[in-house]
């Protein structure tokens, strides 16, 4: 191979990708993008995405404690108790201590909380519209997006071990 071939071959190997080529990056801007469209929507039920999510979580499954709801949503305690605490004021949950368990915090809706579910529902027809994916292509990204992440949770621990 001549010289300037070469020098072409590793620019083209040692040529550092653009922004546009990081799957970060495309994760990242998509979930701005997600919050742009949810914002309103949410704003209209008086929720942030957090909030929003929590109250999904305990629509799937009531009487969680603070813990099972945190690794649920991948929030710490740190983050998730705050958020519940607004929804405890908005009169949506109730944070009640285990009797069993004295260190356990559950959480429950109220009946204002159960009813918000119907109001989320158009939240969540809105969003599969915007989109723009059948609901194929969205059950195929969303597990794609769900192996995602659980190779970079695998990749995380073993690095911490």
């Amino acid at each position: 191979m001549s010289d300037s071939g070469q020098a072409a071959e590793q620019t083209g190997a040692d040529r550092l990708p653009g922004l546009d080529e990081f799957l970060c990056f495309a994760v990242y801007s998509t979930n701005l993008a997600f919050n742009r469209v949810y914002k309103p929507l949410l704003d209209e039920l008086g929720l942030t995405y957090p909030q929003y999510i929590a109250l999904v979580a305990l629509y799937e499954v009531p009487d969680q404690t603070v813990g099972q709801l945190g690794e649920k949503l991948f929030l710490d305690s740190s983050t998730l108790t705050p958020l519940l605490k607004r929804l405890e004021a908005m009169g949506v949950v109730t944070r009640q201590r285990d009797p069993q368990d004295e260190r356990q915090v559950r959480i429950n809706l109220t009946p204002q909380g159960r009813a918000l579910r119907e109001r989320g529902r158009a939240v969540r027809v809105s969003m599969q519209r915007a989109t723009g994916l059948a609901p194929e292509e969205q059950r195929h990204l969303r597990e794609a997006m769900v192996r995602l992440r659980g190779n970079l949770n695998t990749a995380h621990h073993e690095r911490r071990s």
